[in-house]
């Protein structure tokens, strides 16, 4: 009995020798991670197509992480689902900071619109910081009965069943300016889903469709030309620097309306502290670019202050917008599957 038993011991002892090896060369293996992390090249994955908004601030970002990192950040365009593969991709991927998300509004809307989302928002990533907020402008086709925001709302609650209203598709950021402008006029209008923003907006020029809100990153040319689309106002509280002469929809009479197209960058759950600062800093190196400052306010955008670009920033933001969203997606009955 006392052979056996101190044979057990020697075994349980054993183990957790190995046990605590094991342990300890994790833990280094982990230092050494984060004191030479990057030895590669970094992924900025995008969850919609290559020429699109997100995709264009992605590119413009890029350069200057990958100075402040020292290697090289390529753009990967992980497109389908509503922008939900890129989120699900990121959440399968080796947390080591070597494959990274940008993602819009999207990730907080999400949840309410998608039954069996393969991810959670909160609980599945590490979050490096904001990154800029793009606005949006509602326009109609040239030849709209109404000529301001005013005439429009008449116009809307007395033909709600002849109007139409276009989107960039289901999950599409236009489609929840637009479920947020039906919400708050008490109206429904018969909803248009295109295949992308730029389909979308074409109709309207051509006179397919009435009504369209979509970002200032598309809009702005079609309004400074004022040929093709009428513009109503701009869905911020805050009116645009490059046409301050577009009064918001909230003061006119929407009070509270803000719909402006957020940005956040994302890690996989995991990512070791100090390959998380490195990316954040990295991320704060380009906000402060010069470059990357002039672009972003030629697309009538704004990046977004230091304090948002962080990773509690970001966390704070998308719980506020999670629970948002949710009220008003709910409300409208509106689902992605």
């Amino acid at each position: 009995m006392t052979a056996r038993f101190t044979l057990i011991s020697r075994r349980t002892l054993a183990g957790s020798v190995a046990g605590a090896c094991a342990a300890l060369a994790l833990g280094l293996s982990g230092n050494a991670l984060a004191s030479t992390w990057p030895e590669k090249t970094v992924t900025l994955v995008v969850p919609y197509s290559a020429g699109g908004p997100t995709d264009v601030v992605a590119r413009l970002l890029a350069v200057p992480m990958g100075q402040s990192l020292g290697q090289t950040v390529v753009v990967e365009n992980t497109v389908g689902a509503g922008g939900t593969l890129a989120p699900a991709r990121i959440v399968r991927s080796k947390p080591d900071g070597y494959t990274i998300l940008i993602h819009h509004m999207g990730m907080a809307t999400a949840p309410a619109l998608y039954k069996k989302l393969p991810y959670d928002p909160l609980k599945d990533f590490e979050y490096i910081g904001q990154v800029l907020d793009v606005p949006m402008t509602l326009l109609s086709r040239k030849d709209f009965p109404a000529n301001n925001f005013q005439e429009l709302q008449d116009y809307v609650k007395k033909n709600q069943d002849k109007v139409s209203l276009a989107n960039a598709g289901i999950g599409a950021v236009s489609q929840l300016c637009g479920m947020l402008l039906m919400h708050q006029l008490g109206v429904k209008l018969t909803t248009v889903p295109y295949k992308g923003a730029g389909p979308a907006m074409n109709d309207l020029m051509g006179g397919q469709v009435d009504l369209l809100c979509d970002q200032t990153t598309q809009t702005v040319p079609v309004i400074q030309d004022g040929k093709r689309a009428k513009v109503f106002g701009v869905t911020t509280p805050k009116r645009l620097s490059s046409m301050p002469s577009i009064p918001t929809l909230d003061e006119q009479g929407l009070k509270g309306f803000d719909v402006k197209v957020w940005h956040g960058m994302y890690a996989p759950k995991g990512t070791p502290k100090d390959v998380m600062d490195k990316l954040n800093k990295a991320l704060n190196v380009a906000i402060k670019d010069e470059n990357v400052k002039k672009r972003i306010a030629e697309l009538s955008s704004d990046l977004v202050t230091p304090d948002k670009a962080t990773p509690e920033g970001l966390r704070k933001h998308l719980e506020v917008e999670v629970a948002r969203w949710d009220k008003v997606i709910k409300a409208a009955g509106v689902s992605a599957e």
